[in-house]
């Protein structure tokens, strides 16, 4: 909470869906499973604050990626919105034409 404004807000515009700051923490903390994360990039333009983040199941039964702008307004976020990616396979047909590569990672940052 320290790090919001009261009337900040989160959207999540996969699921076209708007949080209170509140409501936010609230669909975190009691999201099912046990998850983690690794920071993958993070860059700052201005005001803005762009996060690559991969998060995963502790079991690994599924992972996403997901891309965050969060706007910052007197060192406090005041929005964020995120955009939600599961991680999968390969296409077969991109597989049949034997097209692009693995990407190379580097050492990520832990997240939680």
């Amino acid at each position: 909470r320290v790090y919001f404004r009261e009337d900040a807000y989160v959207r999540w515009h996969n699921t076209n869906e708007q949080f209170t700051v509140e409501e936010f923490i609230q669909a975190n903390c009691e999201y099912p499973g046990e998850w983690e994360g690794e920071i993958q990039r993070l860059e700052k333009i201005e005001d803005l604050v762009i996060a690559v983040v991969r998060v995963r199941a502790k079991d690994d039964a599924v992972s996403f990626h997901v891309v965050s702008f969060l706007k910052i307004e007197q060192d406090k976020i005041c929005a964020i919105d995120e955009y939600w990616s599961e991680d999968g396979q390969v296409p077969q047909w991109r597989k049949e034409k034997r097209i692009g590569q693995k990407i190379e990672r580097k050492t990520p940052m832990r997240l939680f």
